[in-house]
């Protein structure tokens, strides 16, 4: 079964990032903040796109459904001020 830890644990590995947060305890089901410089000038749909393929495979056969909040290192400083 996929858990929260084990998704963070492969987006780490595959991608350049300051901080991973994935929650879903139903092994299916997820939701994930991700903060990486990699997110620089590229929109919302680019961003996710490096996501899915820095989980390959697991988005087709073992995650059903992930929600993404995806942020550079500025743009999550900000959040954390406000």
């Amino acid at each position: 079964m996929v858990t929260s830890e084990s998704i963070k644990n492969h987006i780490e590995t595959s991608m350049p990032c300051e901080l991973v947060h994935v929650e879903g305890d139903d092994g299916r089901h997820f939701s994930a903040v991700i903060v990486s410089a990699e997110f620089r000038e590229k929109n919302m749909v680019q961003q996710h796109q490096l996501v899915y393929r820095a989980l390959g495979d697991r988005m087709k056969q073992e995650i059903h459904a992930l929600s993404m909040k995806t942020l550079t290192p500025e743009q999550w400083a900000e959040n954390s001020q406000a």
